[in-house]
């Protein structure tokens, strides 16, 4: 009798309740999906579409890493949206969902994590929005369908700037980015890093209109691979200063732009800016009108171009290409 009590084996109910002995009960697992309205209410457990939270910050909390925070009515809050991991926020026509704040949202990811914006609005309403959207660290940052306006501050201002720690790549199409900057440099999107960072990006139908320099990519005070940027099918129009502006400097990192289908057009300074060695703009079938000037490369700056670009009616000189590729 004993022998055989000692070789039965246990039921499944008495192993289910040691497990729980052993490993205390189930956690409790993030959801993939959470979503924010404006009827919604934060807590630890929100985002359900019966009830939803209201802040994109407890939903970004709530959400499991590589989830998504979607929009389920239009939203405003004057708040910053800090996403410390992959995450996507998507707002997919219910009406505006807009941040507002001095820098309403910061991505300080991992280096691996791949973090997506998509229908928002980022409005810094005057001489208190500092920046719109700053990428410090991440694997890449996708940015489409999205308004980016009116970082004005004092100081400086900027729609977007990417100042990566390591290497991170932006992604930005579909989007406006209007009304920013407030002294000479700043502007509409900065990429720029004081130390080793690198970063390449695209721009794809991309209107940047109105700021103080529309597109600034800045190696000079930086060193490592540095900066490679496209610029296509979009237009840079209205800025105060530069539209493009690449710089860089002896020893510092390449700031390297290629520009293709685009208009430079309207801009108080240069077109089309290279400014130092290891900054180097190709030039493909673009327009180049009614700028302070149309293209300039100074400081050992390069200006390549395809030969198919239309330079011309530009308020001061138009500026010739430093040297030409052949069309294959």
């Amino acid at each position: 009798m004993l022998a055989s009590r000692i070789t039965s084996a246990p039921r499944p109910a008495i192993i289910a309740a040691a497990l729980v002995l052993l490993h205390g009960a189930p956690a409790w697992a993030a959801p993939s999906r959470v979503w924010v309205a404006n009827f919604g209410a934060d807590s630890a457990q929100c985002g359900t579409i019966a009830a939803p939270c209201l802040g994109f910050q407890q939903a970004h909390d709530n959400v499991a890493a590589g989830g998504d925070i979607s929009v389920l009515t239009p939203v405003e809050f004057a708040s910053v949206l800090s996403i410390s991991k992959a995450v996507s926020v998507t707002n997919d026509g219910v009406g505006d969902a807009s941040i507002s704040n001095g820098v309403p949202v910061q991505v300080i990811a991992g280096a691996g994590d791949v973090v997506g914006l998509r229908g928002l609005v980022l409005d810094g309403h005057g001489f208190g929005g500092e920046v719109g959207l700053l990428i410090m660290q991440a694997s890449a940052v996708h940015v489409q369908n999205c308004v980016i306006r009116n970082f004005e501050s004092r100081v400086n201002g900027f729609g977007v700037v990417l100042f990566p720690s390591g290497n991170t790549r932006l992604f930005v199409s579909d989007t406006i980015v209007y009304n920013n900057g407030n002294i000479a440099g700043s502007g509409g999107i900065l990429i720029t890093k004081i130390q080793g960072g690198s970063g390449s990006v695209v721009l794809d139908r991309v209107h940047l209109e109105n700021n103080v320099v529309g597109v600034f990519v800045d190696g000079s005070s930086g060193t490592g691979n540095g900066f490679h940027v496209v610029i296509r099918d979009s237009v840079v129009s209205g800025n105060a200063s530069d539209g493009i502006l690449a710089k860089s400097a002896d020893g510092k990192a390449p700031a390297f732009v290629v520009v293709e289908r685009t208009s430079a057009v309207n801009n108080a300074g240069v077109g089309v800016h290279a400014d130092g060695p290891h900054a180097t703009i190709l030039l493909n079938d673009n327009t180049i009108t009614r700028n302070g000037a149309g293209i300039s490369a100074g400081n050992g700056g390069q200006l390549i171009s395809y030969g198919n670009n239309r330079n011309n009616n530009n308020v001061g000189p138009e500026g010739v290409p430093t040297g030409l590729f052949s069309l294959m």
